[in-house]
């Protein structure tokens, strides 16, 4: 079974490999918001959600960095860039991509209404779109079009349509949040023309968790150590697991493929959130119509960026 699957995988293009890993870091989102959202509310007996993402990222760069480790062993450091000269670009991800981010989405989930949040949040396919035509000269045909606006009416649907929207504190943050992310997407597709996805995703979140620790101590949060249960540190260790999968596959995926197809099969993740909360929360499933609408959507931008990826080949 294994060498059949990397048969297939040797006859697929890199982009074509690419969009596949952007579906499978889609389904890994999905899993990832579910258990963040089990995280944060059991978190809050302890401390503050920064605290946890904080923890949580802590654990994700730990794991990241013995596999960049491993790697490293395995294939050898002879084609290696040193460190020393990568990329200016690639210190700018762990401030706008590992940490300030974290801190914003984290303490606006708290304040936020969860539908907005998620729309807002899935608005990162709109800002990524702009600043890949203009500064990754990426172009965008018509089914980009159709399933942009597939997906964004779908989320928009899910959120309880133009009159659920409102923008509070919360949302704010969680905006700004979203705005940093597509820009870091644009800067992480420009340093991965010169380095290797695993070092990408290792400064990205050993970087970001020192900043996180370093702004943590300063700001002496108040900790119930006594409060801490297995069940927070099962939580927490899940949570970066589940993270360490996701940063790691969606690096490889834009190395691979234009960062509009990555992130716009991504939105797929919702759906998977939406599912998961249906079958194990027992929360009332997603508006039809916008679940809908969102599998669409993606479906057009998986199948056209494939299709795209092997005519080009």
């Amino acid at each position: 079974m294994p060498s059949s699957l990397d048969s297939m995988l040797h006859r697929l293009s890199r982009r074509q490999q690419g969009v596949l890993l952007a579906l499978v870091t889609a389904v890994v989102s999905g899993f990832a918001v579910f258990f963040n959202g089990y995280g944060v509310r059991a978190w809050a007996e302890v401390a503050d959600p920064t605290t946890y993402t904080t923890f949580k990222n802590a654990i994700s760069a730990l794991v990241i960095l013995m596999v960049a480790v491993s790697l490293s062993r395995r294939v050898g450091t002879e084609n290696s860039t040193p460190i020393g000269r990568a990329p200016r670009l690639l210190w700018l991800i762990p401030l706008i991509g590992g940490s300030i981010p974290f801190v914003l989405f984290f303490e606006g989930l708290a304040r936020a209404q969860s539908g907005q949040a998620a729309f807002i949040h899935k608005t990162l396919l709109i800002w990524v779109a702009g600043l890949a035509v203009v500064f990754l000269r990426e172009r965008l045909a018509w089914p980009h079009y159709l399933a942009i606006a597939l997906l964004i009416v779908g989320q928009l649907a899910l959120a309880g349509g133009p009159a659920g929207l409102g923008l509070g504190a919360g949302e704010l943050m969680i905006l700004g949040a979203t705005l940093l992310w597509s820009v870091e997407v644009i800067i992480s597709k420009k340093v991965l023309a010169a380095e290797k996805p695993i070092r990408v995703s290792m400064v990205r979140m050993v970087g970001g968790s020192a900043l996180l620790g370093a702004y943590t101590l300063l700001r002496v949060p108040e900790i119930n150590w006594q409060a801490i249960t297995a069940d927070h540190l099962i939580w927490i260790a899940v949570a970066g697991l589940v993270l360490s999968a996701y940063v790691l596959s969606w690096h490889v995926a834009l190395d691979r493929a234009p960062a509009v197809d990555v992130t716009a099969v991504l939105v797929l993740g919702a759906v998977i959130t939406g599912l998961l909360q249906t079958g194990v929360r027992g929360v009332v499933f997603p508006d039809p119509l916008g679940v809908t609408l969102i599998v669409l959507g993606s479906a057009i931008a998986f199948a056209f960026a494939f299709w795209r990826s092997s005519k080009s080949t």
